[in-house]
């Protein structure tokens, strides 16, 4: 078996019953290895104390989050930066000073859905309230307008790009794959790249490009929600998998799901790492050999012949039990590619069953 940390997914969706996107956090980490989530921007003021006390209380799991720039959070699939009169800085500061042990910075979605018209409005308020806290800021970033190089510049070292490897026209890199001069210098500048794989926001090229030239991410997160768990992402590890086929080392590939997104989050001396006087989060893997085909959100298939399938994951020194995931949300229906990934066998599930 391969012994690591616990994972830290960074980029997560885990307000179930309460949003669009949130799924059942510890029926997925018991079977992914997962023991640290951060949730970014499924709550925003309104609702956040509805998150601390319905699903990080008894969640076994670690969960933390970021708050949304909205007051509304994420309740609907989007539109939610529409009404500026939900930015409200004030509150979502008092927010997060009265709820620092749980909520790590502001999450803002940034593309030409979510906004709805009013621009780069919600990021400069987003930024005011980082500014304020002294805390992160995580920026969505997808099809504009905007554009990325008007998003870029209301960043600051230590913030979060998260989405870095889209295929939509806020992607880093241009038409023949040259990372642009603006990421160069907010990358070297200390903006951590991170991968939020989504259902819409991975893309093969991007990181073929990216991987090729010898940029690799910082952070390696599933954007796990709703729509995402039944594929093309499914959850972590199959994520992971991707960037083995597309090269990547596994020791890299471990360390930008454990021990980097650890340091993002300011928690390097708490979580991801194995460490005596750490808390004993600790999961165990085995490696299938095979002939695996992996997709990204584009149905663009890349093939591989490793995939990481967890066996064990281990909280605080307690093992977590494997129990169904629950039934999906009355307004999730299967994509067409969701349901050919399923008659195809190309699910973390049948991948393990077939060897």
């Amino acid at each position: 078996m391969i012994v690591t940390p616990g994972l830290v997914d960074m980029h997560t969706h885990v307000y179930r019953n309460a949003t669009f996107w949130g799924i059942h956090a510890d029926p997925v980490a018991a079977r992914t290895g997962v023991t640290t989530w951060l949730d970014v921007g499924s709550a925003g003021s309104y609702n956040f104390q509805g998150f601390r006390e319905w699903i990080a209380k008894p969640s076994m799991a670690r969960l933390y989050a970021l708050l949304n720039i909205s007051s509304i959070g994420l309740t609907a699939r989007t539109w939610e930066l529409a009404n500026l009169n939900y930015c409200d800085v004030d509150l979502c500061t008092k927010m997060i000073e009265a709820n620092a042990d749980l909520i790590l910075g502001v999450k803002v979605r940034i593309d030409r859905l979510t906004t709805g018209g009013s621009g780069i409005e919600p990021l400069r308020r987003a930024r005011e309230v980082a500014d304020r806290v002294q805390r992160p800021m995580m920026v969505h970033i997808g099809g504009g307008p905007p554009s990325l190089d008007e998003v870029l510049v209301h960043m600051r070292p230590g913030d979060i790009l998260t989405h870095c490897f889209t295929g939509h026209n806020m992607r880093i890199v241009d038409d023949a794959g040259r990372i642009s001069d603006a990421v160069k210098q907010a990358w070297g500048a200390g903006i951590v790249m991170d991968i939020g794989h989504g259902a819409g926001s991975f893309s093969f090229e991007t990181a073929q490009s990216m991987i090729g030239a010898g940029y690799l991410p910082d952070v390696i997160s599933s954007d796990i929600h709703q729509l995402s768990i039944h594929g093309p992402l499914f959850e972590l590890p199959t994520c992971m998998s991707k960037f083995l086929a597309l090269g990547v080392s596994l020791v890299d590939v471990i360390r930008a799901a454990t021990v980097r997104p650890a340091q993002v989050m300011g928690m390097a001396n708490h979580i991801g790492a194995l460490r005596v006087g750490a808390p004993a989060d600790v999961a165990m893997f085995e490696m299938l050999e095979g002939d695996f085909s992996f997709y990204d959100v584009h149905m663009n298939r890349r093939n591989g012949r490793q995939f990481l399938r967890n066996t064990l994951t281990i909280v605080n020194g307690r093992e977590m039990a494997r129990q169904p995931d629950g039934q999906a949300a009355p307004w999730i229906d299967l994509s067409e590619d969701q349901r050919n990934l399923i008659k195809w066998g190309h699910t973390p599930a049948a991948f393990g069953a077939c060897l």
